[in-house]
């Protein structure tokens, strides 16, 4: 959009710490907002297969399509906002739909229900906490049985928990495959010391329970072990959470796409064309982004968790609050750079309705259709990947034949780089998905954290590193020794890729007897992750408002965030290949859990490293066409 009000000048900026002062206002505008989207989607595959009983594979569609949808709106909300309501209204517009939408969340319904049908008789199937040591039980009369769910079928015990048994295990994790209330009584069992290696407590443990149900024989009416081809797992709808739940998602989806892509347009237009602060501006943004990200991943997940999943989207609700409270106060603080441009006419009426009403009336109902396409994932996943490359097919021919000189080649440079951004953020959208199940499925986890917090790992890493990093391109930029752009793609590909392939050795070399890592490797995967995003996240922000001719910049960052559309089908595609089976969210098999992901893992770690190395090479001729942007 126009930094001018009304065709005016633009308004004079004071300054801030070297940068336009603006920069504070969006700064903190986009970490709340990045507060509530972040501490929602550190939440959000946790709760689908833990409250509603998606299964991993769904779970994962939906969050992809989901997921997808977010970043496709900012198409038309940018649009929307470059030619009629200028950035100001239609970030107010996208963070009250934000709001409505998380508060939304906070509705948790009654969620979904499993039953064992076994001999003629239902079991109601429930679940004892949300971290990563739950524990099912079945339901029995008025007695609830601990069971557990393996590949060799149903393991059942009536056991009380007690003190002796806790005390074992004082120090490890609790097994994946033991019931968490079994009681331990046996002197080989007691004899390991509460701070001896998880493996042995374990299996001294598990040595007990197997001794004690074969013991004791028949659980409350059911055998001690029941046959996979003896029963069967029904699971129940909560058809009227599911509604509430994906209008909330509607809500959020569209109100992204209003709010999302205009935030970044102004942050560019505090920057005059050739301004060296510009990328150090927009990584200085990028933290704002992050510190939100880390906030929300530490404070809404441990909430979700440790409480209840609607104290983790309550909280997340009130972030996007308080980022529309910071937005309206800051306003003059951004002078005239947010106001809607000279042609809008927003005043002309059609049908007795001014133009600018009649643009939040169908805003607000474009949740409806939203509403319905979010809960068909697997259409969403099969239009879009046909849908996104012929947009990006059309962006390619419009920039060729109807751009003129040296805008033509700088539109196309930055069209190539955003569809290599494509397999980037293919391979780091895992976080949200495969990564989040990894660590909850295959992770072992210390006391007072759990597979929700992981998330705090990136944008705790881009909080420390992003300013030093900015402070590096200042200073390489100086010496005329900063990478290109192309460069630091490529470098962010082999470093997203180089942190799978670690978690893939961990998964082969580093895990225990339960088949769990530890978590210093999915931190350590996260930071190369990390250090990859900072490589092409801030600087591909920054490459758009810089390459895109001045009447497309909007619709270019459209174009950025269209890309993130499509790595995350892509992305879910993926994640759906990482998916085993699961009872009450709880995964059966452990083993071929971790298997499974590690194959998934090194075959696209290996991609990522080797299409980075790729850009590395093709990097002198897209330099070229970017005729002397930097």
């Amino acid at each position: 959009m126009s930094a001018t009000d009304g065709g005016g000048a633009v308004a004079p900026q004071k300054q801030f710490l070297g940068h336009p002062r603006g920069l504070v206002i969006l700064f903190f505008t986009e970490m709340w907002e990045r507060f509530s989207f972040y501490g929602m989607r550190a939440l959000l595959v946790l709760y689908l297969t833990q409250h509603f009983l998606f299964g991993s594979a769904e779970a994962q569609g939906i969050y992809a399509a989901y997921a997808a949808l977010v970043y496709l709106m900012p198409v038309l909300g940018g649009a929307i906002a470059d030619r009629f309501l200028g950035s100001r209204k239609a970030v107010t517009l996208g963070a009250l739909l934000l709001v409505a939408g998380h508060g939304m969340m906070a509705f948790e319904g009654s969620g979904g229900r499993e039953t064992i049908q076994y001999a003629g008789q239902a079991y109601e199937i429930q679940v004892e906490g949300r971290d990563t040591d739950r524990q099912l039980y079945a339901l029995v009369g008025d007695q609830r049985v601990p069971v557990q769910v393996t590949p060799e079928g149903i393991r059942v015990s009536d056991l009380p928990t007690t003190a002796e048994s806790a005390a074992v295990v004082a120090g490890a994790a609790t097994p994946a495959n033991v019931p968490a209330g079994a009681t331990v009584t046996d002197p080989e069992a007691a004899a390991v010391p509460a701070d001896g290696p998880a493996s042995a407590a374990a299996t001294a443990r598990q040595t007990q329970v197997d001794r004690a149900i074969a013991d004791d024989g028949a659980r409350a009416g059911l055998p001690a072990l029941i046959a996979p081809g003896d029963y069967e797992i029904e699971k129940t709808v909560d058809l009227a959470g599911q509604s509430v739940l994906f209008f909330a998602l509607a809500l959020i989806v569209v109100g992204v796409g209003f709010l999302k892509p205009n935030i970044s347009t102004v942050v560019g237009s505090l920057y005059e064309q050739g301004d060296p602060r510009r990328d150090s501006g927009f990584t200085i943004f990028y933290v704002g982004i992050n510190l939100g990200s880390f906030l929300a991943s530490a404070v809404c997940a441990w909430l979700g968790i440790e409480y209840g999943w609607k104290y983790g989207f309550g909280l997340a609700g009130i972030g996007m609050l308080l980022g529309l409270i910071t937005f309206w106060v800051g306003q003059s603080w951004l002078g005239n750079r947010a106001d809607p441009p000279a042609s809008a006419q927003l005043d002309k009426k059609t049908l007795g309705i001014p133009r600018e009403a009649w643009i939040y009336i169908l805003g607000i109902l474009a949740v409806i259709p939203m509403w319905l396409i979010v809960q068909q994932h697997d259409a969403v996943e099969a239009s879009l990947l046909y849908l996104v490359p012929t947009i990006f097919a059309g962006l390619l021919l419009y920039s060729a034949i109807f751009i003129k000189g040296d805008g033509r080649w700088r539109m196309l440079a930055a069209i190539v780089l955003t569809m290599f951004s494509v397999l980037f953020w293919t391979l780091f959208e895992q976080a949200g998905s495969s990564l989040t199940l990894f660590a909850d499925q295959s992770t072992l986890m210390p006391n007072g954290f759990n597979a929700a917090m992981t998330q705090v790992f990136n944008p705790g890493t881009i909080i420390v590193f992003g300013p030093i990093l900015a402070a590096l391109w200042l200073w390489l930029g100086k010496k005329g020794l900063e990478p290109n752009v192309p460069v630091k793609f490529g470098l962010g590909l082999v470093s997203v890729g180089a942190g799978f392939l670690l978690l893939v050795w961990a998964a082969n070399s580093q895990a225990n007897d339960l088949f769990k890592v530890p978590l210093i490797w999915l931190f350590l995967a996260y930071f190369l992750h990390s250090i990859g995003e900072l490589l092409v996240s801030p600087v591909g922000l920054s490459m758009i408002t810089k390459l895109s001719v001045p009447k497309m910049v909007g619709m270019m960052m459209g174009a950025w965030f269209m890309a993130s559309a499509l790595a995350h089908i892509v992305a879910g595609i993926i994640a759906k290949s990482t998916a085993t089976e699961t009872v009450g969210g709880v995964v059966t098999n452990p083993e071929l859990a971790l298997s499974t992901y590690a194959g998934v893992f090194q075959t696209i770690g290996l991609w990522g490293v080797g299409i980075g190395f790729l850009l590395l090479l093709l990097s002198p001729g897209i330099k070229w066409m970017m005729r002397g942007v930097k």
